[in-house]
């Protein structure tokens, strides 16, 4: 069979099933996100910002401004993905603790990481102590970020075991 009826067909496979297309996108979408967030947050913590330390206040707003479009981008990305995933993965999960501990925890740690990202591409001056003080929560964000990384290969690890059965107990005879 030649490359391009091997090509055909897997397109055509592909449109038979809109449901598997959705969430292969949906993965490269969450995972693509998660990587601009925290890559380009390391990226700015340990490159750019000790060489814009001692730059120009508009040279960083500069930077600022253009990480700001990423930021909203990544955050945007991971809202939509992980909600259809969530969705999708629920059913799958009903009474599997650990995912729901990790899963959820996750939840909760990638709010605070947005909501520090936003205060520090912000412009509010109610949060300019924040991005005074922008390499502490830049820290911080990366740190929750990848104990989100940690937490979401344990519930893909975790998730895709077996189960085990559950233990049985055999009556013991009585020594003769």
């Amino acid at each position: 069979m030649k490359f391009s009826d091997q090509l055909f067909e897997l397109f055509e496979s592909f449109s038979m099933d809109l449901d598997l297309i959705l969430g292969i996108v949906s993965r490269w979408l969450h995972i693509g996100s998660a990587i601009v967030l925290l890559g380009g947050s390391i990226c700015l913590k340990f490159v750019v910002g000790p060489v814009l330390k001692d730059q120009s206040q508009e040279l960083k707003e500069a930077v600022r401004g253009r990480w700001k479009r990423f930021v909203h981008a990544a955050i945007g990305g991971l809202l939509l993905s992980g909600i259809y995933n969530y969705v999708k993965a629920l059913p799958l999960h009903k009474g599997d603790g650990l995912w729901h501990a990790m899963v959820d925890a996750k939840i909760i740690l990638a709010a605070g990481v947005f909501i520090i990202a936003f205060v520090l591409v912000g412009r509010s001056k109610g949060t300019q102590k924040f991005r005074d003080n922008a390499a502490k929560w830049t820290t911080i964000a990366i740190l929750l970020g990848l104990l989100i990384v940690a937490m979401s290969g344990i519930a893909k690890v975790a998730a895709s075991r077996p189960k085990a059965e559950p233990a049985t107990l055999t009556p013991v005879s009585p020594a003769p």
